[in-house]
């Protein structure tokens, strides 16, 4: 659902930022896109596009919360709930977190109970469109309780491990609990570092009228 208000420390967009790391993968599309599921589950799967869209399909209305201080309200997702495909592969008793596995060796993860939760969706479309490759399509996550780098982009796998282990944005000081309630941003206090970290991501406002 959506939120009112915000989260102490954000601001209001219209629009939808474009926020990431190194270039945006152009070749994924549904027709070539899959996902591996792996790890501690008692049935490892592999799914194609086809596969995603016959799982239950679920709409989510909620915010989302940029670690870099803006929020965008009252979003309408479509996906697959994460606990629809967890009960399809059945995690095993020792599987405690999932990690997120992108394109270009992007890696985040959260705690499976986290996951669990019903608006945590394996989303494919935003307010009525398709994901756009900017915005992480032609799958990404949507976890909408946690900062949206916890949303990884470019979903290509999910792995179920026993211990967690730290991802892309977080061994670089980034929290790993990222909750936008508790205001858990960044694991370091260096100012001068937290700039730095803000500076190397690649960030490019959306333009009026766009798709994105």
């Amino acid at each position: 659902m959506a939120t009112d208000p915000l989260p102490p420390g954000q601001i209001h967009t219209r629009g939808w930022p474009v926020l990431h790391a190194g270039s945006v993968p152009r070749d994924l599309a549904p027709p070539t896109w899959t996902l591996r599921v792996h790890g501690e589950v008692e049935h490892s799967a592999t799914l194609d596009f086809a596969d995603l869209l016959r799982l239950p399909q679920k709409e989510e209305v909620c915010d989302i919360h940029c670690v870099t201080s803006w929020s965008k309200v009252g979003m309408r997702w479509s996906g697959v709930p994460f606990a629809a495909l967890a009960e399809r592969v059945r995690p095993t008793p020792r599987a405690r977190f999932v990690i997120m596995e992108c394109e270009q060796g992007f890696t985040t993860s959260l705690p499976l109970a986290a996951l669990r939760d019903d608006d945590v969706l394996l989303a494919h479309s935003a307010d009525g469109a398709p994901l756009s490759s900017e915005h992480g399509g032609p799958v990404r996550m949507l976890v909408p309780k946690r900062y949206f780098y916890k949303s990884a982009k470019w979903l290509r796998g999910l792995r179920f491990v026993t211990d967690d282990e730290p991802g892309f944005w977080e061994v670089r000081g980034y929290s790993n609990i990222a909750d936008p309630w508790r205001e858990t941003r960044y694991d370091v206090d260096d100012k001068r570092l937290i700039y730095k970290m803000r500076k190397d991501a690649l960030f490019r406002p959306v333009r009026p009228g766009t798709s994105e």
